[in-house]
């Protein structure tokens, strides 16, 4: 057998063992999520509105809600302590000491109503019925003047609620034109 010959060879057999080590094989762990899995985490709510699902309520509905399933974390009437002062803070962002609240510092109302969905309470996270989420919605908005107390919110209304700092965000990614 000639060097070429044999050089040819040993590509072919190394050749042959790569295709063989390309089979990978994993640690067989978990399992695909199912349709319904994915549709109870698919709850995303843009700042349009967009996924917002049937429901309302108002402020007095959500001082309720508030008293008995967030003001142990956030204090009564949203003023913080232990965790995060939710009302208050306007004209306080270009102060030294800013205070970043729904009504001094979110730009959408409907981030309220996603975030409380999907992350409170702290210790049950999306254990509110949607109603409620409405509910203490409003009742936030309401603490920081935004909307009344007697305003229901709602997968119309909320999009359309005014947040004062809505004009100070930079859009990063603008939506481009169709």
């Amino acid at each position: 057998m000639s060097t070429r010959d044999l050089a040819w060879a040993v590509i072919a057999v190394v050749a042959a063992g790569c295709a063989r080590a390309t089979v990978v094989e994993t640690p067989n762990l978990g399992r695909p999520a199912t349709a319904a899995q994915i549709a109870g985490w698919d709850i995303s709510v843009g700042p349009d509105g967009v996924g917002l699902p049937p429901g309302s309520g108002t402020a007095a509905k959500g001082a309720v809600v508030y008293e008995q399933k967030c003001q142990a974390c956030h204090g009564a009437k949203g003023a913080g302590q232990p965790n995060d002062r939710l009302v208050g803070g306007q004209g306080t962002l270009a102060s030294k000491t800013p205070v970043r609240t729904i009504g001094s510092y979110w730009p959408h109302a409907t981030t309220i109503f996603d975030y409380t969905r999907r992350a409170m309470p702290y210790v049950q996270p999306q254990s509110l019925t949607d109603d409620e989420v409405y509910a203490v919605t409003a009742y936030l908005l309401h603490l920081n003047g935004i909307i009344g107390d007697s305003d229901e919110i709602n997968a119309r209304t909320l999009p359309t609620v005014k947040m004062p700092n809505r004009d100070n965000f930079i859009i990063m990614y603008p939506a481009r034109p169709r």
